[in-house]
């Protein structure tokens, strides 16, 4: 009884958390046609949606289909009587930490939704797809819920005039790189006006809508949107790792006005993102609902409100279960921490000698929190590898997650088993409280997760010191199992079980509430065995499911390709490729390079003209005549030409002395006039690459080739062109 009860029970319990955690999420039902009209109603929202994307082709920046979906919206936003202007012109972006540089000739929408005598408030979404996919959800979905909540705001009397204009903002270019956006911004009096920014954005299209991304100060926005959205989706520890992330939306480039700020996107099914499968019908109508429902109550808030008055120093926050959204201010998170851990250290000193359960040897029990952590992040390595190395895939759980997700709880639980052998109450949450003291040092955004459950367990602890330990522990462990076993499920929803570490560190830190409990039960070898030997079980079965299928189809780009006279057809650098594939035209047994790296089957002789370009040099600065039909062209600047500037159209960039791809990928950029101003004097070739999307008609037969478990993705199959440009000596 002592083991079915204490042991599996413990187990149980956490794995029930996890299931409130994806399922019982507070998430609002989509409303119908039928909503009030003040109200933002998924149905609606769907309804406009089909009328833009019409016959969901893909709309890339620069494409006729990226004209005719603008046209589209054009006419919505007539029909509600709501003025727009256009805004049309070459733009750039680019980041010191990139080694791009993102152009193109794009097209904004700019509507005014209400009149106001402040700075203006941006409900902002992109227009653009990839070339890949139809771009539903990402970022289709933003742009009906534009559309839906200007219809409703309008029906809520704000043309009347709040305190700050309300704009809706209809990017073009996003996908590429933010060109879109930083067009904007080239408007010095549009870019003065900027008050407030809600970004409506998607990486999927399903699941909860989250709060991914503030502008910094951010503690009276978290306290507006604790206020005016009903269910939640947030934490501080989203915008802690987003920093380090190679990721951006058009808030990026917003963000450097200064503006308040708000960035919102449903993750779930990331298996769909920028394929063909992106479609209308795949959308969830509670995530379009959640995220629309956000959108508009934030907007109107904002609208309202005394912008200066939301500007202060940061928040620590996280929803619980979506219902509840505990918040700090991050001035309160050290001194808290502090507190937490004298309390918990102080109810460990106060129990009776006997009853203590720090009792000497003092090591064990210090180390047991240090084991678990530890442990469970290499058995994740060993389950996951165990699992790919079976599939032959990195990435093992892609389409079918169940079984590695199940094998990786069980080897986290059997790792947990074995660490509460020397546990003792004290020793983990005196941990937990340690750990609230560094994060609020140096990683704010993750401090809630051990504050939180610290606040819970330092005064019942304190309160426990005579009796009643048990009940404690059990409390406190729920909050630390709440709280960390959610941020496992989000984690897997993100970022998938390929970054098994985030699932299995994040369960080993809600288990470490467990480990005193845990190590009071009796008969625990046998539940260690039992829970590995399971493990490692699940983890054979993970790797024997095909790693892709329709519905979570295999990443694969096909490309011809041509350079110096010789043509190939390449495809992406995959870890297998398709046994169809590889029959279709004999591809090469491991990736090559033919100036792209992938697998490679001659085509024989190039049947196109090369990619030209008139070439002048005047001292420091080339100018490049560029003469090719094309949909894109990327010209790759060697570091040794040291580029200093970029000048095309009307836009001139600073740039670091290093290899620099230059990428403009609207249709005019293929008869581009270009300016290179270079800090050397040599003579140096700079690489040509003309895209054109699709295959020629004889690719025709890799495109049935390919099965049904993979498909195109971002920028899809194409036709690339390649040239040397030679650029003489100073």
């Amino acid at each position: 009884m002592g083991i079915v009860v204490r042991i599996w029970g413990l187990g149980l319990l956490a794995a029930a958390i996890w299931l409130l955690s994806v399922f019982g999420q507070s998430r609002p039902d989509a409303l119908g046609l039928d909503a009030p009209v003040t109200a933002f109603s998924a149905a609606r929202a769907d309804a406009v949606l089909g009328r833009v994307l019409g016959d969901q082709a893909p709309h890339p920046a620069g494409s006729a289909a990226a004209e005719a979906v603008r046209t589209r919206i054009l006419k919505e936003l007539t029909a509600m009587g709501v003025h727009a202007d256009t805004q049309t012109g070459m733009s750039c972006y680019s980041q010191k930490r990139w080694d791009n540089i993102p152009c193109g000739t794009v097209t904004n929408i700019i509507a005014g939704v209400s009149p106001g005598a402040g700075k203006e408030i941006l409900l902002m979404a992109h227009s653009d797809s990839v070339a890949a996919g139809p771009g539903a959800g990402d970022d289709g979905a933003g742009v009906a819920i534009l559309l839906e909540s200007v219809r409703a705001l309008k029906a809520r009397g704000i043309e009347g005039g709040g305190k700050h204009p309300v704009i809706a903002v209809f990017t073009d270019g996003e996908e590429p790189g933010m060109v879109g956006a930083s067009l904007y911004l080239r408007d010095s009096l549009r870019r003065a006006q900027v008050g407030a920014i809600v970004n409506v954005e998607a990486r999927g299209n399903q699941g909860p809508s989250y709060l991914f991304q503030t502008s910094a100060g951010n503690g009276k926005l978290i306290e507006l949107y604790g206020q005016h959205v009903k269910q939640y989706a947030t934490s501080s520890l989203y915008g802690e790792i987003y920093k380090y992330m190679p990721n951006d939306t058009d808030l990026t480039p917003m963000l450097a006005t200064g503006a308040l700020a708000y960035n919102f996107a449903f993750v779930g099914n990331v298996a769909q993102y920028h394929t063909p499968l992106d479609r209308r019908e795949n959308i969830d109508p509670r995530s379009l609902q959640q995220q629309g429902d956000a959108a508009l109550e934030l907007t109107e808030a904002l609208s309202h409100a005394e912008l200066a008055s939301l500007h202060g120093p940061d928040a620590i926050y996280l929803d619980v279960l979506g219902r509840w959204l505990p918040r700090l201010s991050t001035v309160w998170a050290l001194p808290l921490s502090i507190t937490a851990f004298a309390v918990i250290a102080l109810a460990g000193l106060l129990m009776r000698r006997g009853r203590r359960d720090l009792p000497p040897p003092v090591l064990p029990a210090l180390l047991s929190p240090v084991l678990l952590v530890a442990g469970a992040a290499g058995m994740g390595f060993v389950l996951h590898g165990l699992a790919a190395w079976i599939g032959s895939q990195p990435d093992p759980s892609y389409a079918h997650p169940a079984w590695l997700r199940l094998s990786l709880g069980l080897g986290v639980f059997a790792v947990a088993l074995l660490a509460a052998r020397g546990a003792a109450a004290i020793a983990c949450w005196l941990w937990f409280a340690a750990l609230a003291i560094a994060c609020s040092v140096f990683a704010p955004g993750l401090t809630p997760y051990f504050l939180f459950p610290s606040l819970v367990a330092a005064p019942l602890l304190l309160m426990t010191v005579h009796g009643g330990r048990g009940f404690a522990l059990m409390v406190s462990a729920l909050a630390a199992l709440i709280v960390w076993i959610g941020l496992a499920a989000s984690g897997e929803i993100t970022m998938g079980l390929k970054t098994h570490a985030l699932f299995t560190v994040s369960a080993a830190f809600g288990l470490l509430a467990l480990l005193p409990l845990l190590g009071k039960a009796k008969g625990w070898g046998w539940a260690f065995a039992a829970s590995l030997l399971l493990a490692l079980g699940l983890s054979v079965a993970a790797g024997l499911q095909p790693a892709f299928s329709p519905a979570a189809p295999q990443r694969l780009n096909l490309h011809y390709a041509e350079i110096d006279g010789k043509a190939a057809w390449l495809a992406d650098p995959v870890t297998q490729l398709p046994d169809s594939l590889r029959k279709a035209a004999n591809f090469s047994a491991r990736p090559q390079l033919f100036f792209e790296e992938g697998y490679v089957a001659t085509a024989g002789a190039a049947r196109n003209a090369a990619p030209t370009a008139v070439v002048t040099r005047r001292g420091d600065e080339v100018m490049l005549d560029l003469n090719a039909d094309a949909d894109a062209i990327m010209l790759v600047v060697p570091a040794k030409a040291r580029l200093q500037a970029l000048t095309i159209g009307d836009v001139t960039l600073p740039v670091s002395e290093r290899r620099i791809l230059i990428d403009c990928v609207t249709s005019d950029c293929g008869h581009a006039h270009m300016t290179l101003r270079l800090g050397s004097p040599e003579a140096a070739n700079l690489f040509l690459v003309v895209r054109r999307r699709g295959l020629p008609a004889d690719g025709a037969k890799l495109l049935r080739a390919r099965p049904a478990d993979a498909t195109a993705t971002h920028g899809g199959d194409s036709t690339l062109l390649a040239a040397k440009i030679a650029i003489p000596a100073r």
